[in-house]
């Protein structure tokens, strides 16, 4: 994708010898665009900087930080997708720590949970601009018109496969969703993360992960969810795309908060609501997966860090970016700036009641090494296998510890 760029001249009334020149970059769509290259002209003339803006959509844009960051010609201010910090900073020294300019940034509006995921090796390399986590959200006009009560726990979704009418599931797990109710089922039974932030390797034993699979398979055998096979048949069709979700006939799903207008907006006057977290019978926290959607970090080879830490405290702290930027990535993880569009009703309630869900909730503090992508692709491959019967619960469990364990010993 062609690469965008604009240059924001700010800082009017400061000379050329004065200011700083900056470059941030960041993808997006057209909108995110608009609204961050006007914040970038406020919090550019209130330091007295000019700022370069380099956007770009979402495909391809990690394959170009990566080159710039090997070729050392990234960006002051950088947009970083969560899941990448491992990969650009190993050993926490990728970005510069931005603990270095707490007189600048006021780290005081988030919390220390907030930071820590922004941290490689105890170094702040990023600061979250926004946080989602995963929720159950639940059809509640297909539940009410059923008489079944919306679900507080599994044993009622459960109870509700055959209530809602013919044909209608109560959830649905496909893909990317049935590798997560896998991992929350273990981290609730565990407290554990997938991965041992002290020796970077899987934290379950096979045995502990062979009990979700095997749980994820008793709601397909229920007639809870469809089965990996069906999904498949029918194409691997993106939930929010299908018409049984359009129509009602699959009632639930477990997604990020601040995807609920893509799964909202199909139903038409139907409600979808979200509910606190359903937990396993032997649960021992709620096995909540929160993180930074997205950080902003600085790069350690910029020459003007002081004036970048500056743009950044702007963007997510002062009350006029604020107001540009309201939800443009999500709710913000800034206190003043939740707190700002909360009070000016700039935040869908349900919106706000799943995020809400998300930070009351508790569980381990998870890896970005979770969304690696051979992670990934190992758990969708046994799971598959699981599904098509080409192998069991215990030994497709050993199997992803042991191939996990070989795709991340080199980040140990």
């Amino acid at each position: 994708m062609r690469l965008l760029t604009t240059t924001i001249i700010a800082g009017l009334a400061a000379s050329a010898a004065q200011a700083d020149s900056l470059r941030m970059s960041w993808w997006g769509g057209d909108a995110r665009h608009a609204q961050t290259q006007q914040a970038l002209a406020i919090c550019g003339e209130k330091h007295g900087h000019q700022i370069a803006a380099e956007f770009t959509g979402w495909s391809g844009h990690q394959e170009r930080i990566t080159t710039q960051i090997a070729g050392r010609t990234e960006a002051d201010i950088m947009q970083i997708n969560w899941p990448w910090l491992p990969l650009f900073s190993r050993d926490g020294t990728g970005f510069a720590d931005l603990r270095d300019y707490d007189h600048i940034i006021d780290l005081s509006q988030f919390t220390d949970e907030q930071l820590a995921g922004g941290e490689i090796n105890g170094v702040l390399n990023g600061l979250p601009v926004a946080e989602t986590g995963r929720v159950y959200f639940f059809n509640k006009t297909v539940f009410d018109a059923a008489g079944v009560p919306l679900p507080t726990n599994w044993n009622e979704v459960r109870a509700a496969a055959g209530r809602l009418g013919e044909g209608v599931m109560p959830f649905e797990a496909q893909g990317l969703n049935a590798i997560f109710l896998v991992s929350t089922t273990v981290t609730q039974r565990t407290g554990k993360d997938l991965i041992d932030p002290e020796t970077t390797t899987v934290a379950w034993t096979p045995e502990e992960l062979a009990e979700g699979i095997r749980f994820y398979l008793s709601l397909v055998e229920e007639g809870v969810i469809r089965s990996w096979q069906q999904v498949a048949g029918e194409g691997n069709i993106e939930l929010f795309e299908m018409r049984p979700w359009a129509e009602g006939r699959i009632a639930g799903t477990y997604e990020w908060d601040s995807a609920y207008a893509k799964y909202a907006d199909p139903l038409g006057d139907q409600e979808l609501v979200p509910v606190p977290m359903l937990q396993v019978a032997d649960a021992v926290n709620d096995g909540t997966y929160r993180k930074p959607s997205m950080l902003f970090a600085i790069s350690r080879n910029s020459r003007s860090p002081e004036a970048a830490a500056q743009i950044i405290d702007c963007l997510l702290n002062d009350p006029e970016a604020i107001d540009i930027l309201r939800d443009s990535r999500g709710i913000p993880a800034s206190g003043i700036a939740v707190e700002r569009l909360a009070a000016e009703g700039g935040i869908d309630p349900n919106v706000q009641a799943a995020h809400d869900m998300v930070l009351a909730g508790n569980g381990p503090t998870p890896s970005p090494l979770n969304e690696h992508p051979k992670v990934r692709e190992v758990f969708a491959d046994y799971l598959e296998a699981v599904a098509y019967g080409q192998i069991g619960p215990d030994e497709a469990a050993g199997e992803i510890v042991h191939e996990i364990n070989r795709a991340i010993r080199s980040f140990r």
